[in-house]
């Protein structure tokens, strides 16, 4: 089997050593090349021409920010049953997809499963979203979340290492500099056969259960959301800090229930939707900011790729 694996040179979890022994394992079972990474998007460039030269594998050595890149680059032309399965082991501060999947955090481990799987052929089709042309694994956001990704990244590039403590404190200094409460927020929803929906603060997009993880900790914001459904959506038309520290609460919670209220907006397996501003806002996806935009369309695709599991 000729497998190509991307590394991330900069993963957080694992050192120059470490990924030359797991390289060193998976090439004791694949036929594999290796691609360094070089600057944000080289992975989507590596995993297309990968399709290209008729790979049958492409395994990604990062975070969840390599295997989004190499997601988009393998489906650069769309789903298609001849495109190369994807492959993960875990090398980021959080790895939300690999563990979504039931891969363990350790990436030697998971290497030991990856390899178990290859031998025995284990693969899942599993469902994917979109915003707008981008593919997205497990979730995007617009608006408030994705204005903390932005200022994580802002940190980042400082040379700041990304941990959830990063992200409280982000996410902490960018609600108290709105004075604590956000009232009427700048999103609208519109669902086909449905009322527009306005004044959203934010706009969270699962495709998957959780959302992220603090530390060890999975963050639940639509507890029902499934790679084999479609998107669901998280919205709030207000945030103040009682409230809000009550859904986070939830989204913390081991109950399983969804948080819940009358400033709460959800959607549960929604084929298509659109998030709409006046103003530009903040866009993620998969923990990657993508910059401003005034609008988004959200769309699940079932079964749009192919993953050793």
């Amino acid at each position: 089997m000729r497998a190509l694996l991307v590394v991330n040179p900069k993963a957080t979890t694992t050192s120059e050593r470490t990924r030359d022994v797991l390289a060193h394992a998976l090439a004791s079972d694949l036929k594999l090349d290796v691609a360094v990474t070089g600057h944000r998007g080289h992975a989507t460039e590596l995993a297309r021409a990968a399709v290209a030269d008729g790979v049958d594998v492409v395994i990604a050595l990062g975070g969840d920010g390599t295997v989004n890149e190499v997601a988009n680059g393998v489906l650069a032309d769309g789903p298609s049953p001849d495109l190369p399965a994807v492959a993960v082991v875990p090398g980021g501060s959080t790895n939300v997809f690999a563990r979504a999947l039931g891969m363990p955090n350790d990436p030697v481990e998971a290497t030991g499963v990856l390899l178990d799987a290859l031998r025995t052929r284990r693969t899942r089709e599993i469902g994917l979203g979109m915003a707008d042309d981008r593919w997205f694994l497990f979730c995007a956001g617009f608006g408030f979340d994705a204005e903390v990704v932005a200022r994580v990244e802002e940190h980042r590039a400082d040379g700041k290492r990304s941990t959830s403590a990063l992200y409280v404190r982000s996410a902490l200094r960018r609600f108290y500099r709105s004075g604590g409460t956000r009232r009427s927020g700048p999103l609208t929803l519109e669902v086909p056969g449905r009322e527009p929906v306005p004044g959203l603060c934010l706009g969270i997009v699962q495709n998957t259960n959780p959302w992220t993880y603090l530390g060890a900790r999975p963050v639940t914001a639509c507890p029902d959301a499934s790679f084999d459904t479609g998107l669901d959506l998280f919205g709030l038309t207000r945030m103040s800090t009682l409230p809000t520290l009550r859904h986070l609460s939830r989204m913390l919670g081991s109950s399983g229930n969804a948080p819940h209220g009358r400033h709460v907006v959800s959607l549960h397996d929604c084929a298509t939707f659109t998030l709409g501003a006046e103003e530009a806002v903040s866009l993620q996806v998969d923990g990657d900011h993508l910059g401003e935009h005034r609008s988004v369309t959200f769309r699940g695709v079932p079964r749009a790729l192919r993953v050793i599991v």
